[in-house]
């Protein structure tokens, strides 16, 4: 099963009633896994529902791939009764590390790009794969100040991850966007650069700006697109073509109206991208 290139939202809770009301064409939604890791109850009980009516798309938080140590074994098995739970059209994590040690942090955290990283996370990719007994999309990342030791470009690195795994590419094209504000990059030779022929996804969320210092952009999910993203976007479908394409507010979050309108926008985009060949 594939998705259909259309727009899909990030589900809350809130706007449940509205989702299950809600009329338009070929809505697709994504939810956060670690939220529904329950052995029963409402929570599971709404997952059904949405299951049955939607087309999901599975994108967590919690992998850590990009961390010193394998994936936790206890989360991946829990990870599969979802994914067999919900038959997902796609599953996607970050390349990122957010534990240590056994701890969680709140966060997804940038890493040198090595050849020694490469090989780790080649290796934790593998296993996930092989845990779930399907394929995964890994998202790069946000970034906020330049880090040392980079043996690989990030676009390099992400095309020689999905060429050793054959895992897929999510393209968050606000991260591109917010990192290349921060870093002083080009957005645009980002995506000239980026494997376009791996994308099975792109993301589009509002950033902030942070509140101490000045310039500095930070991904923060509270706000509307901005105008720079819905731009970049565009630019990015006349390489790809249509892609499937989720709007996410994780902070401030709307009503339901509201992130309606920001999907016919990525909807009215998509169909000027109709046509061209990815």
């Amino acid at each position: 099963m594939t998705l259909a290139p259309t727009a899909g939202i990030g589900f809350k809770p809130q706007h449940a009633d509205d989702v299950f009301a809600c009329a338009s064409p070929a809505l697709w939604l994504e939810i956060h896994p670690e939220n529904y890791a329950v052995d029963g109850g409402p929570r599971l009980a709404l997952l059904d529902a949405l299951a049955s009516r939607f087309p999901l798309s599975l994108h967590g938080v919690s992998l850590s791939l990009a961390g010193e140590t394998p994936p936790d074994p206890v989360w991946l098995r829990r990870l599969r009764t979802l994914v067999e739970r919900t038959q997902p059209v796609l599953v996607s994590e970050h390349l990122a590390w957010s534990s240590w040690d056994g701890n969680y942090l709140p966060d997804l955290l940038p890493f040198p790009r090595t050849h020694e990283a490469l090989s780790r996370i080649v290796e934790h990719v593998d296993r996930t794969q092989t845990a779930l007994g399907r394929r995964i999309s890994l998202e790069n990342p946000s970034h906020y100040l330049p880090i040392d030791g980079h043996e690989w470009s990030e676009t390099e690195f992400l095309a020689e991850l999905a060429k050793r795994t054959g895992c897929g590419l999510l393209l968050d094209v606000n991260n591109v966007y917010v990192s290349a504000e921060n870093l002083g990059t080009d957005a645009h030779g980002y995506i000239d650069a980026f494997p376009l022929s791996s994308v099975t996804e792109i993301h589009l969320a509002g950033h902030a700006p942070d509140e101490e210092l000045d310039g500095l952009l930070i991904d923060s999910h509270d706000a509307a697109i901005a105008s720079d993203v819905w731009n970049l976007y565009s630019y990015t479908l006349q390489k790809t073509g249509p892609m499937p394409t989720l709007i996410e507010r994780d902070g401030k979050v709307p009503s339901f109206s509201t992130l309606l309108a920001e999907r016919e926008i990525a909807q009215s985009i998509l169909a000027n991208a109709h046509g061209r060949t990815p």
